[in-house]
């Protein structure tokens, strides 16, 4: 990111005084601001044993407004504490998360962590659910209605207002997650392995919904996925972290034509191409996890 230049005038020894000044140059009016900025994050935390485990080493990376990155890497590499992160649910060890170009330093309603466990409330209904943290934030009833009826539509579900969450199908009820954090209109949205769980062709369907409804939104969205396919599939972009600690090993541009498919030559080609990256990484994680089990 390109900082302001500053200008300044030249002093020589000996050399006559100059009484002409020289102006800081203003920043260039191109320069945008990256929507998520993480500069140099680490984190280290103290384990059951009492040492010192360094989860995430020197993480820098930049997302600009509306794009969809997407973050693969072996079990262990640190993937969704970087989420924990970005959502202001824990302080790194060092380096700083930027959003706009401030400091993050808490949970905020500009970022949304949609959980792989979705967290809804079962004693309310799908309504219910999507206009909860609108409540929180005190938004008045008539804009909640409002707010309500359009994600309903958006995601599908308007049959299903007065439906509790427990008569939901898994589709469904990811639906419903997703509406309940667009209806609180944060600019990022972060998603820690929303389709895991689900079966193939609930998950193909889920893929077609959330591209389009982040076309529509212009929403920023971070993607953490185990499914390399998944991520080229969404992603602009996938960044490959390391075994731990997590390191941005390689970024890889997508930069097939929307709408894609899992199916797709294109998309099994650049995929298999991060395999072959993520498969060292994979290795790693499968020796350290040996490892452990002899030394018990």
């Amino acid at each position: 990111m390109i900082g302001p230049a500053s200008g300044r005038a030249s002093l020589h020894h000996g050399k006559p005084y100059s009484p002409v000044t020289t102006v800081p140059r203003r920043p260039p009016a191109d320069v945008i601001v990256p929507k998520v900025a993480l500069d140099s994050i680490s984190l280290s935390y103290k384990t059951t044993s009492g040492e010192r485990l360094l989860a995430l080493d020197n993480i820098s990376l930049e997302v600009k407004a509306g794009e969809f990155l997407c973050i693969v890497g072996p079990s262990g590499c640190g993937k969704s504490t970087l989420l924990h992160l970005i959502a202001g649910l824990h302080p790194q060890t060092s380096g700083n998360v930027f959003v706009d170009g401030t400091p993050v330093n808490g949970p905020g309603t500009d970022r949304i962590l949609i959980f792989q466990e979705l967290g809804l409330f079962p004693w309310l209904t799908v309504g219910g659910n999507i206009e909860f943290g609108m409540k929180m934030k005190n938004i008045g009833k008539a804009e909640r209605e409002e707010k309500v009826q359009y994600y309903l539509r958006l995601v599908h579900l308007s049959k299903f207002r007065d439906s509790y969450i427990h008569q939901l199908s898994g589709g469904m009820r990811q639906r419903v997650a997703l509406a309940r954090a667009l209806a609180t209109d944060p600019d990022v949205l972060l998603m820690d392995e929303p389709f895991a769980a689900l079966d193939a062709q609930t998950r193909d369907l889920l893929h077609d919904e959330l591209e389009r409804i982040w076309a529509e939104t212009g929403r920023t969205i971070i993607f953490v996925t185990h499914n390399v396919r998944e991520a080229v599939r969404l992603g602009d972009r996938v960044a490959l972290l390391t075994f731990r600690p997590g390191q941005v090993k390689q970024e890889f541009p997508v930069n097939l034509p929307r709408p894609r498919h899992m199916e797709q030559p294109d998309v099994a080609r650049t995929a298999g191409t991060i395999l072959d990256c993520l498969r060292t990484e994979i290795n790693k994680s499968l020796e350290a996890e040996y490892a452990d089990e002899k030394n018990r």
